[in-house]
């Protein structure tokens, strides 16, 4: 018996028990004879066939997408997008059935009802939208219920780098999260995880959402500074990341208010796996409530190249280096320190000698306060 006329045994003793659509009944077979619509295939199987009854594994949902493929196209009105994946949520008794009705006529290696019905909402989909199926890399994916009637939507986040530098002090660097929801995004912070935009963070966060839309933002820094520092130079390097963005394309351009400039916006590819290596020029303010003696200043050119620990609370401990460092006494009791140092320096307990080993204090015998510390330059590793 030829391969063909095995299915249409097959099909014709399935047809005298249930009724299936069109779908359902060419999906049992498309496989086995080669063919890729399950729709044809089963009207030809069927040769005219037909009742008023229900299909009895989907229960006609593949005569209902169209619902489906409306709350797609409405949930993704507002995105910007070429590709696309779909998943689907669908009742377990319809896999039940199909399972059980495979498993009577004994039919293996076929296609599940949920991937076909995933699979034809794509087709759907893509034709009316002329967006590209993609389930590798998709900047779209819609999980579609058909439980409940609902479409989700998430969106590939993005990835944005550039550099910011800070005329004024008196501005934090991060943002404090929402109260309300810790940072996790909820209606009261308009789901973007905070609530005000008054800081470094705020103002690249605002300009971003405006951009892209979006949700949430993580940014990885090349480093911190004190809300009094000021940033200048070339500025200080961020990446963030944004989640949910609706556009993925736009024109970006610098940004200036009266305290912070943002330029060299670009979408990069990924955020960094590991930490950047970089390193800093910093000028820092250095005050005691004694003298300064400046023969014992002589001794701060000790640590030029000389290993700094610095000793955590965990317990943990790391090392840094010192490259360059000048000094100038410009009273009794303050000295301006101008360092290029390697990145995570903590600038103050160094001054301090707070767990840092040599640091300022102890190399010059007085206890010793940064008032305040600026960058000048931030240097990245090339070799990262």
């Amino acid at each position: 018996m030829s391969n063909y006329s095995t299915v249409l045994s097959t099909s014709s003793k399935i047809i005298k028990k249930y009724h299936l659509c069109d779908y359902c009944l060419g999906r049992l077979f498309t496989k086995q004879l080669h063919l890729s619509s399950n729709k044809l295939l089963g009207k030809k199987l069927k040769n005219g066939y037909d009742s008023n009854l229900s299909c009895y594994i989907c229960k006609n949902l593949f005569d209902n997408l169209d619902h489906f493929l409306k709350l797609m196209i409405d949930s993704s009105f507002d995105y910007t997008f070429r590709t696309f994946s779909i998943g689907t949520i669908i009742k377990p008794s319809i896999v039940d059935r199909d399972d059980a009705l495979k498993s009577e006529f004994k039919l293996r290696g076929i296609d599940g009802i949920k991937s076909n019905i995933t699979k034809e909402l794509g087709k759907l989909f893509s034709k009316k939208t002329k967006k590209i199926v993609n389930y590798d890399d998709p900047e779209i994916i819609f999980t579609v219920n058909l439980k409940e009637h609902s479409c989700n939507l998430r969106s590939k986040p993005i990835v944005i780098s550039g550099r910011y530098t800070k005329s004024k002090r008196g501005y934090s660097q991060k943002q404090k999260s929402c109260e309300n929801c810790s940072g996790k995004g909820c209606r009261t912070c308009n789901f973007h995880g905070i609530s005000e935009f008054n800081s470094i963070e705020g103002v690249i966060s605002k300009l971003i959402f405006k951009k892209f839309g979006g949700t949430t933002t993580k940014f990885t820094w090349i480093g911190g500074e004190d809300k009094s520092s000021l940033v200048l130079g070339s500025g200080r390097p961020f990446i963030v990341k944004l989640q949910n963005p609706s556009k993925r394309k736009t024109k970006l351009s610098d940004y200036v208010s009266d305290y912070v400039s943002i330029f060299n916006l670009k979408i990069v590819d990924d955020s960094p796996k590991t930490p950047l290596k970089f390193s800093s020029l910093v000028t820092i303010k250095i005050s005691t409530d004694s003298k300064f003696d400046s023969r014992c200043l002589k001794k701060l050119k000790n640590l030029k190249n000389y290993p700094i620990i610095v000793s955590e609370k965990s317990g943990k401990s790391y090392e840094k280096k010192i490259f360059d460092i000048n000094y100038k006494k410009t009273s009794d009791q303050i000295i301006l320190v101008k360092i290029r140092v390697e990145g995570g320096l903590p600038i103050k307990r160094f001054v301090i000698g707070n767990d840092i080993t040599p640091n300022v204090s102890e190399t010059i015998g007085t206890n010793c306060i940064a008032d305040e510390f600026d960058f000048l330059e931030i240097v990245v590793n090339d070799n990262n």
